[in-house]
């Protein structure tokens, strides 16, 4: 990819960002927040939870 391509898909994805109304921007934001997995998951896998499984079994 050269540094035209690069700076016409930036120019693009900032220029279709900026198109949308503000509270559609802010729904999106939020959608995507409650999306993101827990820290644990996504720092260490799924060991975790098997551990935590495990304990609460006890």
């Amino acid at each position: 990819m050269n540094t035209n391509d690069y700076v016409k898909y930036i120019t693009q994805t900032v220029v279709k960002y900026i198109d949308q109304p503000k509270d559609e921007r802010k729904k999106l934001r939020e959608q995507r927040k409650n999306e993101k997995e827990t820290f644990l998951f996504r720092w260490f896998g799924i060991i975790p939870y098997a551990f935590l499984g495990m304990r609460k079994k006890k």
